[in-house]
């Protein structure tokens, strides 16, 4: 590993961590919003979802203005916005201002969570990428967790606009950050700064792997296709297909059901306080960032599927698990321990399979004349599913109840299996423009 490499990577993941904080500061900070702004279901509802519709809208641009500004200027431009959201969101007299804060804060996360994982992946060499852009999944799971305890510390004072204003912090540490970083060396090959493109190659790659690299990088940029015609290309259209269908597919399964309804999840199984609901969630997030680490460690040495196939499968039956206790009334007493046990498991599986791997295929399928574009649209199906979860979970749970909604994200997992049987490629230690969905390409990935 590279120390410069490393740097870059951790830097550029700070991107991951503004998504982090907020994802998680909003589960308890809703808790005392919803009590000084008398919100019903319905406003509680929106006030957590709103963020997700700024998503929605940075995620949708940030990759053509990444292919047209540069990776580095799009990430710096997004901690600015994120930290004026947050300040918005800690002053909020109203609830309408509260909205119109975190919708700013959501384009921020919007922004970084297509350009991020690009800029990564863009950066890293082949043998470690999947570790480098898995810190980017690890950087959200620490905002998580951070966000937890600040809950947790501020609880007893209810001290909800603290909660919100601490973001500030993450968003000014990208800034500072990115200032100092270099442009990805793919983005300065495609706008034709050659010489500084190999010059930064050099940097992350090393001299013997540089002619290779470069070779690649040339011929990929030989094929000129202009803007959504280049998804006509089997190659491209079968990336966009399959990159889209595992960003849906990570939302639909449930994980923020449990990131940002957690301790309402909690409240449902029998726990009275919110101090107490607030402290199981941290426990919770605890197990996001240690079991992320696996996804970091055994990513490119065992592959990408053997580890959705071992998540996936055990997220399954961690829901399968929650569902079957909220239908035992006779369980009652026991059903906090369940709900807490189930949710680790659910959420250390998702740790080290779709949460970080999913960032890292969707960065990786696309050829660098479409990975901009169509990070943003594979990005933009995910914010979306992320709200429709996020926006009807409680009125799916007032209507259906709790054992029938954990139970259709229980099938959701199985639909996702067989996703990744039949579609996800095994990319670890590619070179990015090796790896093809063409079907000719399929068939001889499958061989070896």
């Amino acid at each position: 590993m590279r120390p410069f490499v490393l740097l870059v990577a951790s830097i550029a993941a700070l991107g991951g961590l503004l998504f982090g904080y907020d994802t998680g500061v909003i589960s308890g900070a809703i808790l005392f919003i919803a009590h000084d702004f008398a919100l019903g279901t319905k406003a509680v509802e929106l006030t957590i979802s709103i963020v997700l519709v700024g998503c929605i809208l940075g995620s949708s641009v940030a990759g053509p203005l990444a292919d047209r500004g540069g990776r580095r200027i799009t990430l710096l431009v997004s901690g600015i916005i994120f930290a004026v959201g947050a300040l918005l969101s800690a002053i909020a007299p109203s609830e309408d201002v509260l909205l119109a804060a975190r919708l700013i804060v959501g384009i921020a996360i919007g922004f970084t969570s297509v350009v991020a994982p690009l800029y990564i992946s863009e950066v890293a060499p082949a043998e470690v990428r999947g570790a480098m852009v898995s810190l980017y999944q690890f950087a959200i799971t620490v905002g998580i967790l951070v966000a937890y305890l600040v809950n947790f510390a501020l609880a007893h004072a209810a001290a909800w606009r603290w909660m919100l204003g601490l973001g500030v912090v993450p968003g000014i540490i990208l800034v500072a950050g990115m200032i100092f970083l270099p442009e990805s060396p793919r983005y300065l090959f495609k706008i034709g700064l050659t010489d500084k493109a190999r010059d930064e190659l050099r940097r992350v790659a090393g001299h013997a792997e540089i002619a290779i690299e470069e070779q690649a990088i040339v011929e990929s940029l030989a094929i000129k296709t202009a803007g959504m015609a280049i998804f006509a290309t089997p190659a491209v259209r079968n990336a966009l297909i399959l990159g889209f269908s595992l960003a849906v597919l990570q939302q639909v399964t449930g994980i923020n059901t449990v990131i940002y309804y957690g301790p309402q999840i909690f409240q449902l199984a029998g726990v009275a306080s919110n101090n107490a609901s607030i402290l199981a969630q941290t426990l919770v997030g605890s197990v996001n960032v240690l079991l992320t680490l696996v996804a970091i460690f055994f990513v490119d040495r065992i592959g990408r599927k053997p580890l959705l196939y071992a998540g996936i499968s055990g997220m399954f039956v961690a829901l399968s698990a929650l569902a079957y206790a909220f239908a035992q009334t006779h369980v009652a007493g026991s059903l906090v321990g369940i709900a807490l046990a189930s949710m680790m498991v659910y959420v250390g599986s998702f740790a080290y399979s779709l949460g970080p791997i999913v960032w890292l295929l969707i960065s990786e399928i696309f050829p660098l004349e479409a990975r901009g574009l169509g990070m943003s649209i594979c990005t933009l199906g995910n914010w979306l599913a992320n709200l429709a979860v996020s926006l009807f979970f409680l009125t799916m749970v007032q209507a259906l109840g709790a054992s029938v909604t954990f139970g259709i994200y229980a099938a959701l997992c199985i639909v996702t299996l067989v996703v990744v049987w039949r579609g996800v490629p095994e990319t670890k230690r590619e070179i990015l423009e090796k790896i093809s969905l063409a079907p000719g390409a399929r068939a001889a990935e499958a061989t070896r």
